[in-house]
Parts: structure tokens; sequence; C-alpha cells
């Protein structure tokens, strides 16, 4: 398996969450855990996704997620992980 958390970061708006799942179908990428959240009209959510069963180049599906991200007036980050145990380490403060 290999994974992937996007984050998202914006104003609330109808659609947010159905867009980039579409993304995610397009590229064959699971959603393995989400979180999200709307704090005083900001939406936010991380997701943890598998994307070992991709049909195209990880730098394709994040120039995707960055049309989408502009489209949408939000932020949306997609950060592969090699290592697992580099992550955590990294994020464990």
């Amino acid at each position: 398996m290999e994974k992937a958390v996007v984050t998202v970061l914006g104003v609330d708006r109808v659609g947010i969450i159905a867009d980039i799942s579409a993304v995610m179908k397009k590229y064959h990428i699971n959603i393995l855990d989400i979180a999200q959240t709307i704090v005083q009209e900001m939406f936010t959510m991380m997701m943890m996704v598998d994307i070992s069963q991709t049909n195209d180049s990880f730098d394709n599906v994040k120039e995707e997620f960055d049309k989408l991200s502009k489209v949408l007036n939000v932020q949306i980050s997609l950060i592969k992980i090699q290592h697992m145990d580099i992550f955590q380490s990294m994020h464990r403060i």
C-alpha cells in the first residue's frame, strides 16, 4: 500500500467533498480515513488515502488537485508518504 495525505482548507460551500471525491475516483484513489469539520464557515478536511492503484503519476494527480484548488477557491495539499515512521517522527512534537 502506498499512502498519501490530502488536506483541504477554505470557506465552506456546497460540493467541496463531491468535487474532491470525483478526482479521487478518476485516479482510482481509495480513502482510508477521513476527518472533516466546519469552524465558523471554514471547511477543513484531512484524508489518509491509498494511491497504490492510481492510473497516473503522482505528479499528474497533484497537478489535478492544484487545478481543482483554484476552481473551488480552497487550499488542497497532497503529500506522498514513503515511510510512515518518518512522517510520524516529523509530526511528533
